[in-house]
């Protein structure tokens, strides 16, 4: 099983959002979204919203196994990176055959921050056996 929740707030600067240069970005990333999302997906959900002003990257899904919906994750997540580097945000994803650490026992947390992805340790919902699951 692979499952996967994202949320990522959207800006091209660590100041504010003023170069005009989200509107390019949110356009790619939908554009992206639309073309690579197949419509038979039912157990994913990969979205650009725009919340008050503030464009937000939202991405869920639980599936069976690794497959494309993770390959789209993360060239979205590196797209994000890249060329908005004023976006903040968290990845949490655990998979049955993830390598330790984390393991398959565990979430994987990501945080997005300044242009960069890193990899922290999970202190609220791993292990999941006991934590959520017995």
């Amino acid at each position: 099983m692979y499952e996967f929740h994202a949320w990522v707030g959207l800006s091209d600067s660590t100041f504010e959002s003023d170069y005009d240069q989200i509107d390019v970005v949110v356009a790619q990333l939908s554009e992206l979204i639309g073309k690579r999302v197949d419509p038979g997906w039912s157990a994913v959900s990969f979205a650009v919203q725009n919340f008050n002003g503030q464009f937000f990257f939202v991405a869920n899904g639980s599936v069976n196994r690794r497959r494309d919906e993770a390959v789209l994750l993360e060239e979205l997540l590196a797209l994000i990176a890249a060329a908005l580097p004023g976006s903040w945000g968290l990845v949490y994803d655990r998979d049955d055959a993830m390598p330790v650490p984390p393991g398959p026992n565990a979430y994987r947390a990501r945080v997005i921050a300044r242009g960069a992805i890193s990899e922290q340790p999970d202190p609220f919902l791993t292990p999941i056996n006991p934590v959520i699951e017995d």
